[in-house]
């Protein structure tokens, strides 16, 4: 089966690539780093290509996200494909996910006051609550 590793460029893709090689050698699965473009990233693309007199395809955006997910598993040990997605990050990720009938997702979400620390962010929260497979909350850890 597959483990999903939703990644972004934070320092958090290490936890979250980690629990994710952790899960793998457990269930002998295999491991997909998984990054979604948002659509406000793809439009500000397509601006910037037009400014000079280019045009975007879905899999150049397609490629500028595997390239996120490349950076974030370029100093992992194991081997992993990466994938790029386009659109509501949540919303890719789940469905990347029961496309490829996933065992777990793995995620982190942003760092909060202690206060806040109870609420996850936005895509954080909408994968733990629409996830059709378990979803596993990485932790960054002080080392």
């Amino acid at each position: 089966m597959i483990i999903v590793a939703a990644v972004d460029r934070s320092d958090r893709a290490v936890s979250v690539i980690k629990e994710a090689e952790s899960l793998a050698d457990a269930f002998d699965d295999t491991i997909h780093v998984v990054h979604s473009l948002t659509s406000s990233k793809f439009v500000k693309m397509a601006r910037t290509a037009a400014e000079d007199g280019d045009s975007i395809s879905m899999d150049d955006v397609r490629k500028v996200a595997r390239e996120v997910a490349d950076e974030a598993v370029s100093n992992a040990g194991s081997s992993h494909q990466t994938i790029g997605l386009m659109g509501d990050p949540a919303d890719r990720i789940i469905d990347y996910a029961d496309e490829q009938e996933t065992r777990y997702i793995v995620i982190s979400g942003r760092k909060r006051s202690p206060a806040g620390k109870a609420i996850f962010g936005s895509v954080s929260q909408s994968i733990l609550l629409h996830a059709d497979c378990p979803v596993v909350s990485a932790i960054k850890r002080v080392e």
